[in-house]
């Protein structure tokens, strides 16, 4: 029995959007590309490194929940701080590599007024990532997002949204996305994104 062709394309479809999450599940691209859709102004280096100009950043939404801990956090209540937002999975290669480089500069970096904060998603309960962070002594909360709901409506449609596991947001003492990456990242790498927020006025 042959299916029709309705049948066939709807197939067709939903084995594309599965194969496109899975490409995007735990990418270690490192090309460059910017996202984010239309006239967005995004500069892009060789780093695979996107920015936004100071004067065209658009503030993220709700970002808050319960870490890992059990804890609540928002967010909101880091203005005036630079923010390193990192999303990634206990079950991510490219999540292990750069943990370590994370755990380092957010230690060197809290005393100028950097804070890190996680969003792990993906992991169907907590204890594999309350065992990631203990590994990798990683020392700053989580918002556990298993679901990726926090990915998906925590930021504005035409900014640079993490569309990867891992991907790195940086936003500016305003609360405004400033710098994204959609790869594993080095410490150098890491902190090139994150100085020149600490230097602006």
């Amino acid at each position: 029995m042959s299916l029709s062709r309705a049948s066939r394309r709807t197939l067709l479809a939903v084995g594309a959007v599965t194969t496109a999450l899975v490409l995007s599940a735990c990418s270690s691209d490192t090309n460059g590309k910017s996202g984010g859709g239309g006239d967005t102004g995004f500069v892009t280096n060789t780093g695979g490194v996107s920015t936004v100009a100071k004067g065209e950043r658009k503030p993220v939404s709700d970002l808050a929940g319960e870490t890992l801990e059990g804890k609540r956090l928002d967010v909101a209540g880091l203005k005036g701080k630079v923010v390193v937002l990192n999303v990634w999975g206990s079950w991510c290669p490219p999540c292990r590599a750069e943990a370590p480089h994370f755990a380092k500069v957010a230690k060197e970096l809290k005393p100028k007024g950097v804070e890190f904060v996680g969003i792990n998603t993906r992991d169907p309960n907590k204890q594999p990532a309350l065992a990631f962070e203990a590994d990798y002594g990683v020392p700053y909360p989580s918002l556990y997002d298993p679901a990726g709901k926090l990915i998906v409506g925590g930021f504005p449609k035409g900014t640079l949204n993490p569309q990867a596991i891992p991907s790195t947001v940086v936003l500016d003492k305003d609360g405004k996305v400033a710098a994204r990456s959609l790869m594993a990242l080095d410490e150098a790498k890491l902190r090139s994104m994150i100085d020149p927020l600490i230097a602006e006025k």
